[in-house]
């Protein structure tokens, strides 16, 4: 089993195993690997509800779950999925879909 931090969490990063591109990034607990691994759908831990999700249980944009690998320091996941739909919540294919530009603002980047 992973490392957990002092929170019970560890970092999981999603990506699409068909193209390699990192969809988004959230935390899991023992509970969301668990449900993950039972469903073959993507659970996480939402610090913010405080409980349980599985990623696209209202939009229908799950991450059907193709393998899990785990980092050197077994402190991080990595999901590679299969998306159905946009990974972000804005409707975005990526959770990553802006950058810092030179004057230090967000820019959109364009995917």
């Amino acid at each position: 089993m992973p490392k957990f931090d002092d929170n019970g969490l560890l970092t999981a990063v999603a990506i699409d195993h068909r193209t390699g591109a990192l969809l988004m990034l959230a935390h899991m607990d023992a509970e969301a690997i668990a449900m993950t691994l039972e469903t073959g759908f993507a659970h996480f831990h939402s610090r913010s509800r405080g409980r349980l999700w599985m990623k696209g249980e209202s939009s229908g944009h799950v991450l059907k779950i193709i393998e899990i690998r785990v980092d050197c320091d077994q402190d991080a996941l990595e999901l590679r999925v299969e998306p159905a739909g946009p990974a972000c919540h804005t409707l975005a294919n990526t959770c990553f879909y802006r950058r810092i530009g030179n004057e230090g603002l967000l820019e959109r980047v364009i995917d």
